[in-house]
Formats: structure tokens, C-alpha cells, sequence
């Protein structure tokens, strides 16, 4: 690496940090300010307890701030390397010496292209680990989170209530399982029979639910409800309930989980919802590289008087990425295109969009 990549490194590097930094720590701070009451409502057991829970509960959620404003993170920090040295003429200096400032912004999208890597790996690894711990409620302390289950599927189809889940003991409270089958027509299913118990304790070992009091009544047969000693649900474990409860779970699961998800569901929305997921998957990380390059070379100027422009200039580019995205994301699982739902076209549309865009402000870039 030539002292000129190291030199531009370094200031991409120190502005990202600080841009991370502000960024991550505003999100907090407002979230923590509209939401103290929440974490308050421990405050008996004493202010250490209480701000453990804090930091814990952010320290958690920051996986999911970065997945949010990864790419805004990478231009404010290309906007503050790159303008202070705008401001100190350097530019000048190199265009003077025959560099090109295409090659001066090489190592900004070398960086920029990890940076992108780690926000796959915080989306494919960080956050599927952490899905049930992110669902955990701002008013709950950590090993007293229990939630309210209902129609959850399990990987053979079958729907799960129960009064009250208990995540430390994982033990369903007063379960109904409504077992079910598929037919062959699409989307239908046929009951075959409905599971209850007083309670069901996820087994470890044998990785199925044991029923205490539980019984089995078969649809359509004569006998009367019989003892029931187990349930096996499948690839569902206690850790995905909380997961699977709350609306919007999709964007805590892998891609792999998504393909998995996406075979079992039979539900038209469902399904795109799934679909859209896995392909906005792809599209992000291109499109955060791509907010970049077009604001890349609009922060490239040689006048500091042109820089706050240039800044505003690019912020507005990137916004318009930003929210085209947002709408797209809205309208993937809501529009009907061609007499059908294609959440694939709306997750490549910005792709289209702007990934041309981009092309053209690099080839007008002024070196």
C-alpha cells in the first residue's frame, strides 16, 4: 500500500468511526429519552440493575442500527474525509503532482466494500443469533420475558396457542395445538385433530415438547380424547416463538431461514413477504455501495466554497436512494403488478434506478 492509500485510509477510517459514533449514539439517545419510562419501571431494584438492562438492551440492538444506517454511516464518513481535505487544498496538490482523483478515491471503496461485507455478516450471523434476545420488550428484565402465542406454525403446519409462554423455563402455558394437513389443492388445509395439555417443557435432549395432563382428539372419530405424552414441533424451538409472535420477524431471520420459512407457508402475502426479504437481502449491501458512488463524486471538488454544496448536494442524492428504497420496500408485498404480486421487481427496481445513475456521475467526475 502506497503512502497515499494509507494517508486517504486513514482519514476515511477516523471519519467512519466518528460518523459511526454520532450516528449510533443519536439513534440511542432518542430511543432511551421517548422510552426511560419503560426502563424505569424497574427502578426499585436499584439504579445498577436498571442501567445493566440498558446496556444490555442496546448493546443488542446496535446489530440492528447499523443494518439501518450502514449506508448513511459510509457517506457521512466519506463526506468528512474527503471534505477536510478539500478544505486544506490537498486535491489541488495532487491533481498538481498527475494523480487522478479517481485513483484517490480507490481505497474509500475498498473500505467501503468491507464495511458492506460486515453489514452481510451482521445480517446473515449477528442478528440470527441474537433474534429472540432483540425481541425482548424494554419494560422486561432478561430472564423474565414471556409472551402470548398464537396460530404460530410449526415446520409441519400445525398451529400453536398458548396463554403464556415462559422463555427462561421454556414451558408453554395451557397449549393448544391445532393439527392440520395439507391437501391438494393450494392453500388449503384439512384439521386432523387438536392437541392440549396444562403445560409443554421443551426437552433438550430429546428436542420435543413433554405434555403434562396432555390429550389427543382425533378429528372425525368416535373415541373420546386420549392421553397425549409428547409433541414434536418440528425444526420450531423455543428460542424462534418469540420470533415468530411478533410482526416484522422476517428481518431477523437468515436468508437460509427465510428459504426455509418460504417453503412451509401457504398464505399468498406470506410468501412475499418471505421473497422480498430474501432478495432486499442482495439488492442492500449494492445499493449502500451504490449511494456512495454517486455521492462520491460530487464531494470530489477542488474549491472549498463549493463544499457545503457539494455536501448538500450529495446528502439529497443519497436521500432520494434512502427513500425510493423505503418505498419499494413498502410496495413489495402491497402492489399488484401484471395481475400479481413480484416483491423480486420491487427489491431490484432501485437497483435499476440508480446503479446507472452512479456510472454517469464517476464517468463526470472532473480528475
Amino acid at each position: 500500500m502506497k503512502i497515499l492509500d494509507r494517508y486517504v485510509a486513514k482519514h476515511f477510517l477516523i471519519g467512519y468511526a466518528i460518523s459511526f459514533c454520532v450516528l449510533i449514539g443519536l439513534w440511542v439517545t432518542i430511543d432511551l429519552f421517548v422510552n426511560l419510562d419503560e426502563f424505569a419501571a424497574y427502578a426499585d431494584l436499584g439504579t445498577r440493575a436498571m442501567l445493566w438492562n440498558v446496556v444490555l438492551y442496546y448493546g443488542r440492538n446496535i446489530t440492528l442500527y447499523f443494518r439501518d444506517i450502514a449506508g448513511t454511516i459510509t457517506v457521512v464518513a466519506a463526506a468528512f474525509s474527503l471534505g477536510k481535505m478539500v478544505r486544506n487544498h490537498e486535491f489541488v496538490a495532487m491533481m498538481a503532482s498527475g494523480v487522478s482523483l479517481k485513483r484517490v478515491v480507490g481505497p474509500v471503496l475498498v473500505l467501503s466494500a468491507l464495511f458492506t461485507g460486515l453489514l452481510v455478516v451482521d445480517q446473515e450471523l449477528l442478528i440470527p443469533s441474537l433474534s429472540d434476545q432483540l425481541m425482548r420488550r424494554k419494560n422486561t428484565l432478561p430472564g423474565e420475558e414471556w409472551y402470548s402465542v398464537w396460530f404460530i406454525p410449526d415446520s409441519r403446519g400445525h398451529l400453536i396457542c398458548s396463554q403464556k409462554f415462559d422463555v427462561a423455563t421454556a414451558t408453554l402455558q395451557y397449549p393448544t395445538i391445532l393439527l392440520r394437513e395439507k391437501t391438494e389443492r393450494p392453500g388449503i388445509w384439512e384439521v386432523t385433530g387438536l392437541l392440549s395439555a396444562r403445560e409443554a417443557v421443551y426437552n433438550e435432549q430429546t428436542r420435543v415438547w413433554d405434555l403434562v395432563d396432555g390429550t389427543l382428539s382425533q378429528a372425525g372419530s368416535l373415541e373420546g380424547p386420549r392421553p397425549a405424552a409428547t409433541y414434536d414441533s418440528g425444526d420450531l424451538r423455543p428460542k424462534d416463538i418469540p420470533i415468530r409472535q411478533s410482526v416484522g420477524y422476517e428481518t431477523l431471520l437468515s436468508s437460509r431461514q427465510l428459504a426455509a420459512l418460504a417453503d412451509q407457508n401457504t398464505k399468498v402475502k406470506d410468501v412475499a413477504q418471505l421473497y422480498s426479504q430474501k432478495h432486499f437481502r442482495i439488492t442492500d449491501p449494492i445499493l449502500n455501495l451504490t449511494m456512495l458512488l454517486i455521492s462520491l463524486p460530487v464531494l470530489i471538488c477542488r474549491d472549498p466554497r463549493t463544499m457545503k454544496s457539494a455536501v448538500l448536494l450529495s446528502f439529497s442524492l443519497t436521500a432520494a436512494c434512502s427513500i425510493t428504497t423505503f418505498a419499494c420496500k413498502m410496495l413489495s408485498t402491497e402492489a399488484v403488478f401484471l395481475g400479481r404480486i413480484m416483491p423480486e421487481f420491487w427489491a431490484w427496481l432501485p437497483v435499476f434506478i440508480f446503479v446507472p445513475v452512479a456510472f454517469i456521475e464517476l464517468d463526470a467526475m472532473k480528475t
